[in-house]
């Protein structure tokens, strides 16, 4: 690639982005570096200015960032996007690839493994942390009933499934995702449905059981 890299980062914390532009402008590959506090703004933004590779969280307040990868890629078949998480548990990065994810990162990772995957994706390639994708590998030969009824739900679905499990009322989640109590309780019931239980202690448990649940309180908020 003879031009230098232009990367949007799609992120809600101001102090993260900051982060990733001290370390992104240390490279001599990268160039222009954008920035978005949600998926809604970062859709705008990628279309005003079609930046060589989207990086983008995965917790966000607004339509969060799965929704933020498809609809990036509804919009362009062709366009890069690295996810950048704090989340390391498995379904999260099969749901990423799924959406339309080129690659996916823990925010744990040392600097430079962002820099050398916002490179590799932009020049066309893919990149998983080498952990995860052990990992991911191991869970396609082994499979998972319970893991697949997860990987049924919508984007949204999951974000509201990651909410509730984790203590978050009706209303408390309808705020979070910006979305009306109604809307929050037809996606309960739906989930409820694919994943086979009744109550929201049974789909807990379930989480439990597929580690979506320790630590996701912090990550939530």
């Amino acid at each position: 690639m003879s031009n230098k890299i232009r990367v949007l980062l799609v992120d809600d914390h101001a102090v993260v982005r900051a982060g990733y532009k001290t370390y992104l402008s240390l490279s001599d590959k990268i160039g222009d570096i954008y920035e978005a506090d949600k998926g809604e703004t970062g859709c705008q933004v990628y279309e005003k200015n079609k930046p060589d590779i989207v990086v983008v969280d995965l917790s966000m307040p607004g339509i969060g960032g799965f929704e933020t990868i498809r609809r990036l890629v509804n919009r362009d078949p062709h366009c890069k996007i690295l996810v950048f998480s704090i989340h390391n548990e498995l379904i999260y990065v099969t749901r990423a690839i799924k959406a339309g994810a080129k690659g996916y990162i823990n925010k744990n990772s040392a600097p430079e493994i962002l820099v050398t995957a916002v490179c590799q994706i932009a020049q066309g390639g893919t990149f998983v942390d080498p952990v995860l994708a052990q990992q991911l590998a191991m869970s396609m030969v082994t499979g998972d009933d319970e893991e697949s009824k997860v990987k049924s739900l919508s984007p949204r679905e999951f974000d509201v499934f990651c909410l509730l499990v984790n203590g978050y009322t009706t209303q408390k989640a309808a705020e979070k995702l910006c979305l009306s109590y109604k809307t929050i309780c037809n996606h309960g019931t739906s989930i409820k449905e694919k994943l086979g239980v009744k109550t929201v202690a049974e789909m807990t448990l379930l989480a439990s059981r597929q580690g979506l649940i320790n630590g996701l309180n912090e990550r939530l908020t």
